[in-house]
């Protein structure tokens, strides 16, 4: 999938008075009738995206497979960006020899990101995924030379630590946890910090639509991934696979691919409608809610580990959105006393709940 941090709308930005999802115009509603139901679809679609990939891998002996999963969805994720190229009448603008390598790192985004689903929880896999403000930070340093500020760093080493704490955590507790799925999601994480700065060069410099980087950005990853899966002759064996759970496999990729492709688009809408610090906000709340329903449809070991070091990389993420949204006016001294605040009120709560024990 694009990544959602770096991602323009040049064709939105034709006509800012129409602000649409799927053809419906919100331009009439209250602003907060658009945010309500701009939140509810990224939620919607973003939980059901979530639960559905988490469900496909449940199925027995599929662990292996999540390449084939890839190439069911790249296949899908071409059609649908074929289809609104043909209604909105996009054409191609980026240079073929740049989508050839934007193509690849998509391809090592999304094929390792559900390939590290056969190696470790879908909780683990989803912070893993939060935490890719790190890589991405030292990738617009190293190939944008852009400056980040104190709070960036910081909240990067809050990052860090929480995702040290939830491995570690996942490491004790799961019999699902392999060292494997680690080395997995970090390069899956190291595809997505170059692919997103290199997106976000590439867009700004030949201002290219979303709907063409999608087209062209998995219609090519599709004929990699195809022509992989061939010679290795893993296609042979997710087809006879998938053909004897067809539902399983081809019916439930179609809906995780198209909650996916849509939670997109509400996305963009609710950064053009609210800003990004809004967008990234509801995003980040959505990751939570994420984590907490996997451990309520899909058994798995608990401990209150998961929730403080959780809790950390949740910091971490609304630092890094903070930040965005404030700049230079930061103040740390503000932000240590806001801290101080927030620790204070969370004791008061504790000694309310011993009290009432």
């Amino acid at each position: 999938m694009m990544n959602h941090n770096k991602i323009y709308s040049q064709d939105d930005g034709k006509n800012s008075s129409i602000i649409k999802i799927f053809c419906i115009d919100l331009a009439n509603y209250s602003e907060r009738t658009r945010f309500i139901w701009c939140s509810a679809g990224v939620f919607f679609f973003y939980i059901l995206y979530g639960y559905l990939q988490e469900l496909i891998f449940t199925l027995d002996g599929f662990r292996s497979y999540g390449w084939f999963l890839t190439l069911i969805q790249f296949a899908y994720y071409t059609l649908f960006g074929w289809l609104e190229c043909k209604l909105k009448g996009v054409k191609r603008r980026i240079p073929l020899s740049t989508y050839m390598m934007l193509a690849l790192l998509t391809l090592g985004t999304m094929g390792f990101s559900n390939s590290s689903l056969g190696y470790l929880n879908y909780p683990t896999q989803v912070i893993f995924k939060s935490c890719k403000l790190i890589p991405v930070l030292i990738g617009g340093i190293i190939i944008q030379g852009k400056k980040y500020g104190p709070l960036d760093f910081i909240a990067a080493g809050l990052l860090c630590i929480g995702l040290v704490l939830f491995t570690l955590t996942d490491s004790m507790v799961s019999p699902r946890f392999n060292i494997i799925g680690v080395a997995i999601i970090i390069c899956a994480l190291l595809c997505d910090s170059v692919i997103g700065n290199v997106q976000e060069k590439t867009m700004k410099q030949h201002k290219a639509t979303n709907t063409e980087v999608v087209l062209y950005s998995y219609g090519l990853g599709f004929l990699y991934l195809f022509i992989i899966l061939m010679v290795t002759g893993e296609l042979h064996k997710g087809a006879t696979f998938s053909s004897n759970h067809p539902m399983e496999t081809y019916g439930y990729a179609l809906l995780f691919s198209l909650s996916g492709y849509l939670g997109i688009q509400i996305v963009l809408t609710l950064v053009q409608t609210h800003g990004a610090f809004v967008a990234a906000t509801v995003t980040t709340c959505r990751k939570a809610v994420t984590i907490l329903i996997s451990f309520l449809f899909f058994y798995k070991p608990f401990t209150m580990q998961y929730i403080w070091s959780g809790m950390l990389v949740l910091l971490g993420l609304y630092l890094n959105i903070y930040s965005k949204q404030y700049g230079s006016k930061i103040k740390i001294k503000s932000l240590v006393v806001f801290i101080q605040q927030c620790c204070l009120r969370h004791n008061r709560i504790q000694q309310q709940l011993m009290t009432n024990v």
